[in-house]
């Protein structure tokens, strides 16, 4: 026991193992506290009796992720040594029950799509669509509320994403696993103990770093700063950006992208293409479960109505728990440039919808093969790519 509590986790050993276990939290003097995927939320046995044990497992479990807490840093965004994420607030000055801490468990294999379509967290034809938006450039922002799936369900859409492409990531904690062998993979670092000034590096540094490395596509694990000015510079420019956002809603991301910290110009707004709004939702059984709500394209600002209008292409209906299609026939991402793209004339537009149901299919007979795991899908895409998907004969799959 006296080894294990130098040299790993501690207490927190028997949590970090079990696979069921997301979160890790503890909220101070008292119980450890996790949430399991089958049974949720529920209050350990093993717990810390009082302050001091409690301050000096955080120093230490701080000092593991290299990120030291003090007096004078009392709070600490980290990662274990896992890949697991690590919230930390230090002392009762702040926490007055005691040093706080909440750890959000890295993945070995990533969720891919086809378990979000397990988990009906949304189906075929919204990843169909997401499949040829992607695929063909168009930049997208995943938002939601906290613990809604995000950045899960972003990190499954990168199977969308060619093989050949040149990916750059940039995030505050590493999360998002790329299958894709062009990776770079960047983080942003805080001043180190000792450091002097400008040793910090953030991100937006990063992603105007990234701007130099001829990436076909940016990935930010979440945009909540002045770091979205260059997010949407780098739109403009032709780099398609894949983010994570904190808006419940469009109307409310439009409002948190045109005020401060982020300042972006209204009619800079539109080079984001698509909104996913996801949230966690309560079913009638009182199973919490996670759902895409809306998929919205971004059609443009109006500056003398002064508002933004967008396209509703799918949401999800609480009563029967399935996903519409209400945006079918007007969608101005199918027809008016992913139809182009793919050479589609003009008086045949219309059968850019055929190729999304026909993403859809694929989907569905990968599933029925049995390819759910991440990597697995993603091998069994590129090969499908690799035939030329738009000649593919779906039905002799």
């Amino acid at each position: 026991m006296i080894i294990r509590d130098k040299i790993d986790v501690g207490l927190l050993k028997p949590f970090i193992n079990d696979r069921y276990i997301e979160d890790i939290t503890v909220d101070g003097v008292g119980p450890i506290f996790v949430e399991h995927k089958i049974f949720k939320g529920l209050k350990s046995v093993v717990g810390w009796d009082n302050t001091d044990e409690l301050d000096n497992f955080v120093i230490k479990l701080a000092e593991r992720t290299k990120r030291p807490i003090t007096y004078r840093n009392p709070i600490v965004d980290a990662t274990l040594p896992d890949g697991s994420r690590i919230n930390i607030v230090y002392s009762t000055d702040i926490s007055r029950k005691g040093s706080n801490f909440t750890i959000r468990k890295a993945m070995d294999d990533p969720i891919s799509i086809l378990k979000l379509i397990e988990f009906k967290t949304c189906d075929y034809l919204v990843a169909g669509y997401l499949w040829i938006c992607i695929e063909n450039g168009m930049s997208l922002f995943m938002s939601g509320e906290t613990a809604s799936g995000k950045t899960t369900s972003l990190n499954a859409f990168t199977a969308f994403i060619p093989p050949e492409n040149k990916i750059v990531t940039i995030e505050d904690t590493p999360e998002l696993q790329i299958p894709h062998k062009n990776w770079t993979r960047e983080v942003s670092k805080g001043k180190g103990k000792g450091e002097g000034e400008g040793s910090d590096v953030t991100m937006f540094d990063l992603l105007k770093a990234a701007l130099r490395q001829r990436p076909n596509q940016i990935l930010v694990g979440e945009i909540r700063g002045v770091e979205g000015a260059v997010a949407f510079g780098a739109m403009q420019t032709g780099h398609p950006v894949l983010s994570t956002f904190h808006a419940a809603s469009v109307e409310k991301l439009i409002q948190r992208l045109c005020g401060d910290p982020i300042n972006i110009p209204k009619t800079y707004v539109d080079n984001l293409n698509i909104v996913v709004i996801q949230s966690a939702v309560k079913r009638p059984s009182g199973e919490t479960v996670r759902r895409i709500l809306s998929v919205n394209e971004l059609v443009g600002y109006n500056p003398e109505t002064q508002g933004f209008s967008f396209v509703e292409m799918f949401h999800w209906n609480p009563a029967t728990d399935m996903h519409e299609f209400p945006g079918r026939g007007s969608s101005y991402l199918l027809e008016n440039r992913i139809a182009t793209m793919l050479g589609i004339p003009e008086h045949k537009k219309a059968s850019i919808y055929d190729e999304v149901e026909k993403r859809a299919r694929i989907l569905e007979r990968l599933h029925k093969a049995g390819y759910t795991g991440f990597y697995d899908l993603y091998f069994m895409m590129t090969k499908v790519k690799k035939q030329g998907l738009l000649k593919i004969d779906v039905d002799a799959m």
